[in-house]
């Protein structure tokens, strides 16, 4: 069998009981196995076919596909009259283990081992969406925070029951968790840690702070971050001095964010306030 040379690996740094992988207009058929870890990704171009445990399912563009451990699958792209189609992908795959430590705050009162995916795959482009933040947010490296919550919102997404009861936090709870953000938003902030602090778990953290503040934890970070930007960069701070203090990796980092937010550079909009 030809070796495939289109894909990549990586293993996250943020999150290290995850591994990536990326194919980039790959033809290569694999033959049926099994891996040990959930694994689930997203069809980025072409179509494929794909068995999971004797089902077979056409997948295409903006499909999640989702395997648990140790189903027998196969995903290889269509066939044409001359031969195998390309088609891209992008995969995560997760230590078992450490998925059911998530699931078990998403269905606090169940007891498993861990629970598998309810379907061989999701044409949602709600479930699109949560992939794709959370693939950028492990290859991007940037914050553990962000790295967290996503996975843990992808999991909610895949296992959370509507009926699903999770105590409230008071807001106590709340507010020390909003204090200690505002406090240091220099700090690499870790979803394990803060939880831990104001006596929540993951979960009840990422879904009550979304309720009260309308941004999980990291995007309200990250906002808060900007908007201290602006004044910075209206006093006259230089785009290198407002990156540093306020805690991004470099200045192609803040100036990334900041552009997502205000749909303009940093060096633009601070033109308009200094001469």
């Amino acid at each position: 069998m030809k070796a495939d040379n289109t894909v990549t690996f990586k293993k996250s740094t943020l999150l290290p009981w995850i591994e990536l992988r990326i194919a980039d207009q790959s033809n290569a058929c694999y033959e049926a196995h099994s891996h040990d870890e959930f694994s689930f990704g997203i069809i980025d171009s072409g179509n494929a076919s794909y068995f999971n445990q004797q089902r077979s399912n056409q997948i295409r563009q903006g499909d999640v596909v989702t395997i648990n451990p140790v189903d027998i699958h196969s995903c290889n792209p269509e066939q044409s009259a001359d031969g195998a189609s390309k088609w891209s992908y992008r995969m995560l795959f997760v230590d078992a283990l450490e998925m059911a430590k998530f699931q078990r705050e998403v269905l606090p009162k169940q007891d498993f081992d861990y629970t598998p995916f309810k379907a061989d795959f999701e044409r949602s482009a709600q479930f699109a969406k949560q992939f794709n933040q959370l693939f950028a947010s492990l290859h991007s490296e940037e914050t553990p925070l962000e790295a967290q919550t996503q996975f843990l919102q992808f999991v909610e997404l895949c296992f959370a029951q509507p009926s699903t009861r999770i105590p409230s936090p008071t807001s106590a709870n709340l507010k020390l968790a909003h204090e200690m953000l505002l406090d240091d938003v220099t700090n690499s902030h870790q979803l394990d840690d803060l939880a831990q602090q104001v006596g929540l778990s993951r979960y009840q953290l990422v879904r009550a702070f979304k309720q009260q503040y309308g941004l999980p934890p990291h995007a309200y970070l990250m906002n808060e971050k900007i908007k201290r930007s602006k004044h910075m960069l209206k006093r006259g701070d230089t785009i290198s001095e407002v990156a540093l203090e306020l805690g991004f990796s470099d200045q192609a980092h803040f100036q990334r964010h900041f552009k997502r937010k205000l749909c303009v550079t940093p060096k633009f909009y601070q033109s308009h306030f200094i001469d």
